[in-house]
This record gives C-alpha cells, structure tokens and sequence, in this order.
C-alpha cells in the first residue's frame, strides 16, 4: 500500500498552519463565551414554549445549518423532547405535510435570508405554528418574522478569509444544546429515562439490563474450605475471574481474591500448607441475579472490587459480575 507524504512549500507553512489552527479553538472558546450573554428572555420564551407544546419541534435549515440542525434534533429526540428535521426544499415540495399546527418549527440560518428557509414562513404561517428562529443577524428576515428569535451572533467566522462557517455553526450548535439542557431540567429528565431512548448505549444497557442476562455462569471457580491453596490457585488461574468461591454444603462461607493472596503472602502465610477456609474473606459481598447491572456496578465501586457474587432468590449462588463492558 502506497504512503502519501503530505509536502509543504516551507517548512514555516506548517508552523504557520498550527499556530492559525491553534488560535482559531482559542477564538471559538472566546465567542462561545460571549454567547452566553443571548440567554437571555427571548430563550426563556422558547424553552416555555417547547416545553408546553402539544405537538413536536420540527427543526430545518439549509447547508451547514440544516446539518446542525440535524444534531439538535437528534439531541432533543434522545433527551425527551419530540423532534424531528426537515429540509426545507422538500418541506416547500410536499413535506410540510409532515407539520401540524401544534408543532414548533425552529428555522436555522446565520444569515437569516436563506431563501428556502424564508419561503416556508408564509405557510407555517397559515397553519398557525410558532416559529423560533435562530440566526446570527437580529436584523433579518427571519428575525423580524418570528416568533421568537434566539441571537447566535459571532463577531468573525475564524476562517482566515472570514467566510467558511466556523464559529457560526459553532455557536448554533452550543445554543442547541443550550436549550436541550434547559428542556432536561424542565421536564425533570432521569438518567433512566435516557436509557429508555438509548437501550443499545452503554448507559442504556447498564440500566436496563438484569445481572442474570450478562453474569458469568459457567464453569465457576468452587473450592471447599479444606482445600489446599495449591488447588485454589490451579482453581482461580483456571478461571478468568481471578477468584475463587468457598462452599460448604453448597453454603457461600467466603471469597479469596487475587488480594487475599497477596495479603496473605505478605502477612508469611506458608500457602504450601495453608487451606483455602484459613485464606478466605469472610461474609463476600453479593447481589441478587434479577438486580439491574447498575446496582451491581455502584455496589462494586463502592467495595472498590471488580466481581461481585451473584445469587438467586434461594441463597443459591448462580454467577459472578464482572464490571459492564
């Protein structure tokens, strides 16, 4: 496979280059900042109107904006509020079909003259929907127009000819999630609710999901008090789990751990003679098999262990937890 060597007329052109780059985060943090100033009644308006909506927040914009509009949307869907985008030539060719009159439509452009997003104000008009606009000229169109109008004004884009959209679509994005936030706090959003809409996210997966479902089962690492701490260890090197169980008459009595190894050395225990009841842990931690994965995960960081033993209604051990993944 062929490697391409990037080439640089001088070696200042690349110095040059980072440093530009460097100064342009610089740049975006400082305006992000300045942003904050624009949280102010009109924002309150449109978070008390979004939230207190009957319908969805349909959300559009062309080129750039409509790409981040596709992320708004997407954040507000993932986080409670009902939200969807759409483009705004096809809304002008049919899909404004797909908006009623209780839905909020956010329009999105910096300028706030975009023709195709100035062309759907007309009708979403008629059908009688609020419109929040968020642009970056409170002069505009859009702005004049609206019912609300969010200020995502920068002073300079950070490209070095000032025209590529930079720091605009920065800021649109960072008030975005500016009103996603408040939306959160508003409607008293849980982390269990997040879950709900992510099931195949780690968080979702933690929080819905059962011991039982992602325990280990098979071929777990039993000893008996009386063995010898040379089986134990053949026992917990056999098994991934780097411990081993200690059961009398199918009774969980202890738990030795790579630690209590190593205690135990420490402490000149002889493990040529010692037996596994003389080097356990007594009374090990446990949790019930049908508990959710997060509990076992906070009982086990609380412990400041990585496994925990699992049981099922009878007292019957049946697993070990490890640490989701």
């Amino acid at each position: 496979m062929a490697v391409i060597t990037p080439t640089f007329n001088t070696s200042s052109d690349l110095t040059q280059a980072v440093i530009e780059a460097h100064d342009s985060v610089l740049e975006q943090s400082r305006q992000i900042q300045r942003l904050a100033q624009f949280i102010d009644e009109q924002f309150k308006l449109a978070v008390n109107a979004i939230h207190n909506c009957k319908g969805r927040l349909i959300i559009s914009g062309m080129g750039k904006s409509g790409l981040i509009g596709k992320k708004i949307a997407a954040t507000m869907a993932s986080t409670g509020t009902s939200s969807f985008y759409v483009h705004p030539g096809e809304a002008f060719h049919g899909d404004l079909g797909m908006i009623r009159p209780e839905d909020i439509v956010l329009l999105i452009t910096n300028s706030g003259e975009t023709d195709e997003v100035i062309k759907l104000i007309p009708s979403l008009k008629n059908f009688g929907n609020t419109i929040i606009g968020m642009t970056g000229k409170m002069d505009s169109t859009l702005a004049q127009y609206a019912d609300i109008t969010l200020n995502v004004s920068v002073e300079r884009e950070v490209c070095p000819n000032n025209l590529a959209p930079t720091a605009s679509t920065t800021a649109t994005l960072v008030m975005g999630d500016a009103l996603a936030v408040a939306l959160i706090h508003m409607s008293d959003f849980k982390p269990m609710d997040f879950a709900m809409f992510h099931p195949g996210g780690s968080l979702g997966r933690k929080l819905l999901t059962k011991v039982k479902d992602v325990m280990v089962k098979n071929d777990l690492p039993f000893v008996k008090p009386d063995d010898t701490m040379h089986s134990v260890i053949m026992t917990m090197t056999n098994s991934r789990l780097g411990l081993a169980m200690v059961m009398q008459d199918d009774v969980l009595i202890g738990v030795i751990t790579d630690g209590d190894l190593r205690r135990a050395l420490a402490e000149g225990v002889d493990l040529k003679v010692a037996t596994a009841k003389q080097t356990m842990s007594l009374a090990p931690i446990t949790i019930q098999e049908d508990a959710m994965v997060a509990d076992g995960e906070e009982q086990m960081r609380s412990a400041h262990i990585k496994q925990i033993i699992v049981k099922n209604s009878e007292d019957c051990v049946t697993g070990v937890l490890e640490f989701f993944q």
